[in-house]
C-alpha cells in the first residue's frame, strides 16, 4: 500500500511512494507526530538523480526488517533537496559541521522541535570499510532516545546554538564592507591562479566541478583590463571539458562533475543548472575570442536542454539520472554513455570503429567499469570541420537512443529555469537561432502562468503545470530575474523587465536585511533552526550574488537608485572573501566587474524590421563589457515607456541609433555598428 508520499509531486518523494518505510513529507503533522509518539524523526534528504540515493533506498528502504524498525521507533521524513533547498541547507550545515564532509543521502535524526542529534549520509546495509550498518545506526539511536534522552536533549541544544553562533551576521558585518575595488578583483585573479590547473584545467583536484561562475568573472575581468592570464584559464579550462568525459560527445551537454581531475570519467547524471551555466559561459566565451569549438559547444548544449530536458508545459526539467538498465535487467551508473570497442563494431562496422575508437579514446582496456569506456575527444581539431567524425557521431547517437534512457526528473525548478531562459536567449542571439529564443521566451511564460501568484511571489516548483506547495527561495528570485532581463535584452520586449522589478522588489522587503545582507528564505517563509543565509556558491550561483546581479542590471536599465544601492550593499560580502575565497564567490566577483564598469547601459532605438536596428542591436549584444544591459524599443512605442533607458532616445537623422551610457549619463549617440562595438570594448 504506498505512504503519504503518493501525494506528493516531486518526482524524488514519489520514488519512495511504494516504500515499506512509512514516510511522511516535511511538514508540521510529522514532527507533532513524533511528539505524539515520544520518538525521535529521522530526516533523508536527497534528489531523484542522486546515485547514492538510489543505492541506499534500495538496500535499506526496500527492505522490510529496516522498514519496520523505522516505523516502530521513529518518524520517518523525506526531503527532495530541490524542492527544499532551505531544509537541505540548515541541516548540512549542521552535518558538514559535526563529520567534517557532507553529500546525499543526507540523513539527520532530529528531536520532535526539529533539532538536530546525529549525522551521517549514506549508510550500508551490513558494516563496511569502517562505517556501521544503517540498522546498527537505527539501533544506536534508538537505545540513546530511550536510555539517556534528556543527554540527547542537551546534545540537539548545543548544536543549534553552535549553528546560531554560525550566523554570518554574528562573524562578518557584511553590510558594513564596500563594494569591490579594482585591488580586491584583481586579488581574486591571483588566488584562482594559485589554484589552477594549468596541465588539465579547472581548479583544485578530483573530483572537479564544472567552475561556471568562476570563469565568468575570469571572462569580464578580461573584458575590463585585457587581461591575457584570466581568458588563458578560462580558454583552457573550457577546451579541457569540452573534450574531457564530462561533457556528452555524442548528445552534447555536460554531466555534474569528473570523479577525477583529468575530466575523464563523470558521475553520469545531467542537471539543468549545470548545462545552462556552461552553455552561457561557451557563448561568452566565444563572444570574447571567436572560438569554433566554444560555439559548437555552447549551441549543442542549447540543443540537449531543448531536446532532453523541454516538457510539454514549455519548461525544462531539472535533471537526468545517472543510472539506466545495461541491457541486463540491472541499473548500472553510466550504462546510457558508455561504449566498448565491440558495441563501435557493432554499430560502425571494422572500419569507422577503428576510427571512432581513436578518435574517442575508446581502449579495449576501457576508462570506466567492466572495460568500457567514456567517450574523449582527444585530437586537436575540432569535429566540426570532419565529416567522417560528423558521420560517426550521428550513427552512435541514433544506436544509443535505442538503449533504454536514463530516467528525467521533470519536476520545473524556478531559479534553474530562470538560469536556462538567461542562456537560451543569449545563445540564440548570437548564433541566429530563433527556435531557442523562443524556447527562452515560452520558459518564462510558464514561469509567469503557473509559479508567480497575484502578489508577485513565486513557487519555486511545478510539474505538469501544477505549482508545488513549496514557496521560492532567494535563489528562485534573483535567477527568475537574471534571466527576464535577458530575454528582455534580445528581444525588446520590456514586459519582461517589468517582471524582473516585481521579483527584486519582493527580494528587497523579503529577503534584505537591515544591513544589506540576503537571506536565502523570506522573512515570512516557515521557520526552521535557523534562517539559513550563504552568500558562496555552490553549483549555482549564491542566491546572495544572484539578486546582487539582478538587481544591478534592473538599477541600470531603470535608473533606479534604490536597486543601485541594495546592490551594492550586498557587493560587500564579495569583498570580504575576493582574495579568501575566489573560488566560492566566483557570481558575486562577476557582479563586482559589472559595477566596477558601470555597468555599460546601450540603448538602441530603431524600428523593429528596419536591418540597421539589427545590426546595433546585435552589435551591443556581442559587446564584452563586462554585464553590460542592452535595451531595444522603438521612439515612442510601449516599450520604451516600459523601459526608462530607452526614454528620450530619439533617432538620429531619421536612423536607428545607439547610446551608451554610465548611470544614464550617455556619449553621443552613433548610427555605426562597428563604432559601438567599439565602444563596447574595454
Amino acid at each position: 500500500m504506498p505512504n503519504r508520499l503518493a501525494h506528493e509531486t516531486s518526482p524524488y518523494l514519489l520514488q519512495h511512494a511504494d516504500n515499506p518505510v512509512d514516510w511522511w513529507p516535511w511538514s508540521t503533522d510529522a514532527f507533532e507526530e513524533a511528539r505524539r509518539r515520544g520518538v525521535p524523526v529521522l530526516l533523508s534528504v536527497g534528489y531523484s538523480s542522486c546515485h547514492w540515493c538510489h543505492v541506499m533506498a534500495h538496500e535499506s528502504f526496500e527492505d522490510a526488517a529496516t522498514a519496520a524498525l523505522l516505523n516502530e521507533h521513529f518518524v520517518s521524513v523525506k526531503v527532495d533537496r530541490e524542492e527544499r533547498p532551505d531544509v537541505d541547507a540548515v541541516y548540512m550545515e549542521a552535518v558538514q559541521a559535526a563529520t567534517g564532509q557532507g553529500g546525499w543521502p543526507m540523513t539527520v535524526f532530529l528531536t520532535p522541535d526539529a533539532e538536530p542529534f546525529y549525522f551521517g549520509t549514506y549508510f550500508p546495509p551490513e558494516p563496511r570499510h569502517g562505517m556501521p550498518s544503517f540498522a546498527q545506526v537505527l539501533e544506536g539511536v534508538r537505545s540513546a532516545w530511550a536510555d539517556r534522552r534528556e543527554e540527547v536533549g542537551e546534545v540537539a541544544a548545543r548544536i543549534v546554538a553552535d549553528l546560531a553562533g554560525r550566523s554570518l551576521s554574528a562573524t562578518l558585518p557584511a553590510g558594513d564592507q564596500r563594494t569591490p575595488a579594482p585591488e580586491d578583483l584583481h586579488a581574486a585573479l591571483m588566488g584562482l591562479t594559485r589554484e589552477f590547473d594549468a596541465t588539465r584545467g579547472g581548479f583544485g583536484g578530483a573530483p572537479k566541478f564544472p567552475p561556471s561562475m568562476a570563469l565568468e568573472f575570469l571572462l569580464r575581468h578580461h573584458a575590463r583590463t585585457g587581461s591575457a592570464a584570466a581568458l588563458e584559464m578560462v580558454q583552457a579550462t573550457g577546451e579541457a571539458m569540452a573534450r574531457g568525459g564530462i561533457y556528452d560527445q555524442l548528445g552534447g551537454g555536460f554531466a555534474r562533475y569528473a570523479v577525477d581531475a583529468t575530466w575523464t570519467v563523470p558521475h553520469f547524471e545531467k542537471m539543468l543548472y549545470d548545462n545552462a551555466l556552461l552553455c552561457r559561459t561557451y557563448a561568452h566565451l566565444w563572444r570574447a575570442d571567436g572560438s569554433d569549438l566554444a560555439r559548437r559547444v555552447a549551441i549543442e548544449t542549447a540543443d540537449f536542454m531543448v531536446r532532453e530536458l523541454r516538457t510539454a508545459q514549455g519548461g525544462f526539467a531539472s535533471a537526468l539520472d545517472a543510472d539506466s538498465d545495461d541491457g541486463t535487467g540491472k541499473h548500472v551508473e553510466g550504462a546510457y554513455y558508455v561504449w566498448t570497442p565491440e558495441q563501435l563494431r557493432a554499430v560502425l562496422g571494422d572500419k569507422d570503429a577503428e576510427f571512432a575508437a581513436e578518435a574517442f579514446g575508446v581502449t579495449e582496456e576501457g576508462t570506466f567499469e567492466e572495460g568500457a569506456s567514456v567517450l574523449q575527444l582527444p585530437a586537436t581539431d575540432d569535429p566540426v570541420d570532419d565529416e567522417r567524425l560528423l558521420s560517426v557521431r550521428r550513427r552512435l547517437l541514433a544506436a544509443r537512443e535505442e538503449r533504454e534512457r536514463p530516467g528525467r526528473d521533470d519536476k520545473i525548478v524556478a531559479s534553474w529555469n530562470g538560469l536556462a531562459i538567461a542562456a537560451l536567449a543569449e545563445t540564440g542571439a548570437y548564433f541566429d537561432r530563433p527556435d531557442l529564443i523562443q524556447a527562452a521566451t515560452d520558459a518564462a511564460d510558464l514561469l509567469v502562468r503557473v509559479h508567480m501568484d497575484w502578489q508577485a511571489r513565486l513557487h519555486r516548483t511545478s510539474r505538469d503545470g501544477t505549482p508545488g506547495a513549496n514557496s521560492g527561495v532567494l535563489e528562485d528570485y534573483a535567477n527568475v530575474a537574471e534571466g527576464f532581463l535577458a530575454l528582455a535584452s534580445v528581444t525588446g520586449e520590456g514586459v519582461w523587465v517589468d517582471f524582473a522589478g516585481f521579483f527584486l522588489d519582493t527580494v528587497l522587503v523579503q529577503f534584505t536585511a537591515e544591513d544589506g545582507a540576503l537571506y536565502d528564505t523570506a522573512a515570512d517563509a516557515e521557520a526552521l533552526i535557523r534562517r539559513p543565509q550563504d552568500p558562496t556558491d555552490n553549483a549555482t550561483p549564491s542566491g546572495w550574488t544572484a539578486a546582487a546581479g539582478a538587481l544591478l542590471s534592473y538599477a541600470a536599465l531603470t535608473g533606479s537608485s534604490l536597486h543601485r544601492d541594495a546592490a551594492e550593499r550586498a557587493l560587500g560580502i564579495v569583498t570580504a572573501l575576493s582574495a579568501r575565497a575566489p573560488r566560492f564567490i566566483g557570481w558575486g566577483l562577476a557582479v563586482g566587474e559589472a559595477a566596477l564598469d558601470g555597468p555599460r547601459e546601450v540603448a538602441v532605438v530603431g524600428a523593429p524590421g528596419d536591418p540597421a536596428t539589427a545590426a546595433l542591436h546585435r552589435a551591443a549584444l556581442l559587446g564584452t563589457a563586462p554585464g553590460a544591459v542592452v535595451a531595444l524599443g522603438e521612439p515612442g512605442s510601449d516599450d520604451a515607456g516600459q523601459v526608462p533607458l530607452l526614454m528620450e532616445r530619439p533617432l538620429v537623422d531619421g536612423q536607428p541609433a545607439a547610446y551608451v551610457c554610465r548611470r544614464f549619463t550617455c556619449e553621443r549617440p552613433t548610427t555605426d555598428p562597428a563604432e559601438l562595438a567599439e565602444r563596447l570594448r574595454p
